[in-house]
């Protein structure tokens, strides 16, 4: 009871209550709904996605709301390991999207069955006009070159290394980041001369980044598995979107972005 009715007669605790019950009605309690029309309830989803779907996840949504008006979808982006700690750690959300596989493996007993929506490859981001002339992997390897990385717990981190070891090649970064949106920013900033990040990501920022290609012999295949947690308490809501990032809509979004077919 608010401490506001401590010490109130009997009749007026009963009038705060009955002046509080619509105003409960009108919140939608912790979020989860909110009146719709009169018709209802609107879900809301969360969904921890990586962070190399935020713009095109964006897009997503509100394709997604449009196309099931009953529905409204939030997301949390980050690297893919901090969205595995939040699981673990119980945070609220009803679905993830990785940026690999290992990471949604590694969520089993948390998760639904998975469902690969996307994939996606490497590029050398540099300064827009790529002033140090880089041109291949090998050049990151040179002393006199400022590169950043994804830390080697992040998916683009595991890759760039994985790449660079194929390669043998040694490459010692002035930081490591904890997403690849980060690497990025580093390199649009002027405060790295390049580095390692997926092609989608590079395509977020024409006129401030060049996007160097990696051949296909060289270069790494991140997969995006989807799935939903088992913790959700929408879970039928949270299938249903799931299985939408495979539709041909959801797809045709993904290819526009620079994203690969599943």
């Amino acid at each position: 009871m608010s401490p506001f009715v401590s010490g109130r007669r009997a009749a007026s605790a009963l009038v705060t209550a009955a002046l509080l019950v619509p105003l409960a009605a009108c919140s939608g309690g912790s979020g989860d709904s909110a009146k719709k029309d009169g018709s209802g309830t609107t879900t809301k989803l969360t969904v921890l996605a990586a962070a190399s779907l935020t713009d095109v996840f964006k897009k997503a949504g509100a394709a997604y709301e449009k196309e099931h008006p009953g529905t409204k979808v939030a997301f949390s982006f980050a690297g893919s390991q901090e969205l595995a700690a939040q699981v673990k750690q119980g945070a609220p959300a009803d679905a993830l999207v990785t940026a690999d596989t290992k990471t949604m493996d590694g969520l089993k007993a948390d998760t639904g069955t998975p469902t690969v929506i996307a994939k996606n490859r490497l590029v050398i981001a540099t300064g827009k006009g790529n002033p140090k002339k880089v041109g291949a992997l090998k050049d990151l390897a040179n002393s006199k070159l400022k590169v950043v990385l994804a830390a080697p717990e992040v998916p683009v981190g595991r890759y760039s290394e994985k790449v660079l070891d194929a390669q043998k090649l040694t490459v010692k970064p002035v930081s490591q980041e904890p997403n690849v949106r980060a690497v990025l920013s580093k390199v649009e900033l002027g405060e790295a001369d390049a580095g390692i990040v997926y092609k989608t990501d590079a395509a977020t920022a024409p006129g401030k980044v060049d996007a160097i290609d990696i051949p296909d012999a060289q270069n790494a295949v991140a997969s995006y598995p989807a799935a939903t947690l088992k913790s959700s308490q929408h879970s039928a809501a949270a299938a249903a979107f799931v299985a939408w990032l495979s539709t041909p809509e959801a797809q045709k979004l993904l290819q526009a972005a620079g994203f690969q077919k599943p």
